[in-house]
């Protein structure tokens, strides 16, 4: 079904009691069921939401099919043309929307939290610190940057005089995953609303619940009917429509790496929108003898066990100098055996379920390779508890490069620890790899950091520290780790369109 930031907004309607009465709980699991009085899907078909702590059903989400994405795309297309409010919006009151737009995400902090820790079993704590601190900071942000889009002058040859516009695409498609779902629909939508494109995006199926909650704060906000268009829905028949729509100009997708292949075949087979991609990664987190090691291990373990081990640039690699390399796994396997798995929503809890039964199938799999193919298991290794999608937490020593956990994205609280003696050796194993996404160094020598950092190849490098994200920061992958740039300025570069124009004058004054 399409959302769009009409008078038609949808909302999620409890349909439930909870005991307590009060519709952020954390203590009692509600029950929601999403209503509109808008359109109607086209097939009429609703998927299930169900929380991964305990199995339970939390929600039922209408589905959208390619009927429906062809609906969004033309109300996208209408607020898009020109003439049209949004097109003649002044770009300072772009800013001023998605800075109403963050307010709002403020004032409803507590329930969106509430609802992404249900939806996802991440933890609430992480999701009202992190997640929601970085969607409203990512609002705020591109708020601030829409007056501020502007072309140049260029000094040509002859009586001309030529500068440059700095236009919106058009119409853009937008897909994002489960594992961030509030935080990734603000990295998407706030640049491309910024520079003055209309969105159609599909929340994950595993998490469409906070995208549908923010169709109601878009229109409060006061976006103009059809520049954000939410349609629920599968990858294989709501993500193939926009992938192969034919009117819309280009597509952005957070993911995985064959998912984003089909996506960009899609494009050349249509229309050859736009693509930028951001997709997965096995990355190298390199340990120096010369490191804070107590730094390091507490760096290295977050870095990894994180969101439950569902992090595209988790540090699953897990290189380590030989001298200290004994001594970095006990104290590595003392933290990972302190960590408490249980409800997400209770205080005191470490870590969550895994999203799904597909991705807790796929890690245990992971898991029993690396006991084949002779990695030391020092902790964990296997399911956790009676209910839920809990893994625990798990660390292998004596990996080496060739095994599937160190090839191969595992997206699960799986820790591999590898062995290393020199600079160039580290350096070449890091590099082996068809991914680029992300990279760590823990080093006192600042050469030593600078010459790994440039050799690296990585679309970020951290120094001495780990997931040290900001709005204002460039983050994209290398190789198969996608294509193009997501935040800060360079993000907004992938939403315009550069013109050039050239006027014949009769004289020509420098």
């Amino acid at each position: 079904m399409t959302r769009t930031a009409t008078p038609n907004a949808p909302a999620l309607r409890r349909t439930q009691a909870c005991p307590c009465q009060s519709p952020t709980c954390r203590s009692h699991t509600p029950r929601y069921l999403l209503t509109t009085s808008g359109m109607n899907p086209a097939v009429g078909e609703r998927f299930l939401c169900s929380t991964p702590a305990n199995g339970e059903l939390i929600s039922e989400v209408e589905e959208g099919v390619q009927e429906d994405i062809d609906k969004a795309v033309k109300c996208a297309r209408e607020a898009f043309r020109l003439g049209s409010p949004w097109r003649r919006m002044d770009a300072s009151d772009r800013g001023r929307m998605l800075n109403k737009l963050a307010d709002l995400v403020e004032r409803d902090r507590l329930e969106l939290a509430t609802l992404e820790a249900m939806d996802s079993g991440k933890l609430f704590l992480m999701a009202f610190f992190v997640d929601l601190m970085g969607t409203i900071k990512t609002l705020r942000y591109y708020g601030g940057w829409a007056d501020k889009i502007q072309g140049k002058t260029i000094p040509v040859d002859g009586e001309y005089f030529t500068f440059t516009r700095h236009e919106p695409i058009g119409v853009c498609g937008q897909l994002i995953p489960w594992n961030f779902p509030l935080m990734m629909f603000a990295w998407k939508i706030a640049p491309a609303l910024c520079c003055g494109n209309t969105v159609v995006i599909k929340p994950a199926e595993q998490t469409p619940l906070t995208a549908l909650h923010m169709a109601s704060l878009i229109k409060e906000a006061g976006f103009p009917p059809g520049v954000v268009n939410i349609v629920p829905g599968y990858g294989p028949t709501a993500g193939h429509a926009i992938s192969h729509h034919m009117d819309i100009d280009k597509v952005a997708f957070t993911g995985s790496t064959d998912v984003g292949k089909l996506i960009k075949k899609a494009a050349g087979d249509s229309n050859l929108k736009r693509v930028t991609l951001e997709l997965g990664g096995k990355n190298p987190n390199i340990v120096f003898a010369d490191s804070d090691l107590e730094h390091a291990v507490e760096q290295a373990h977050h870095g990894l066990f994180f969101n439950q081990g569902q992090c595209c640039l988790a540090g699953s690699r897990v290189f380590v100098e030989e001298p200290i390399y004994d001594e970095f796994v006990r104290r590595s396997v003392e933290k990972a055996q302190k960590r408490v798995l249980g409800n997400p929503l209770n205080p005191g809890v470490d870590q969550g379920p895994q999203i799904d039964k597909a991705q807790f199938d796929k890690i245990l799999e992971l898991i029993e390779s690396g006991k084949r193919e002779g990695a030391k298991l020092e902790c964990g290794g296997g399911a956790w508890g009676q209910k839920g999608l809990f893994i625990q937490p798990t660390v292998f020593s004596d990996v080496t490069d060739d095994m599937r956990i160190a090839r191969e994205e595992i997206f699960g609280p799986v820790q591999q620890i590898m062995k290393f003696r020199s600079v160039d050796e580290v350096i070449k194993r890091a590099n082996d790899t068809p991914y680029g996404l992300a990279a760590g160094v823990f080093t006192n020598d600042i050469n030593k950091a600078l010459t790994i950092a440039a050799a690296l190849q990585a679309g970020t490098v951290w120094v001495n520290c780990y997931n040290a994200m900001s709005s204002q920061c460039p983050f994209g992958g290398f190789k198969m780790s996608g294509n193009g740039r997501e935040m800060g300025e360079y993000g907004l570069q992938e939403y315009t369109e550069v013109k050039t124009v050239t006027v014949k004058i009769p004289q020509k004054n420098s």
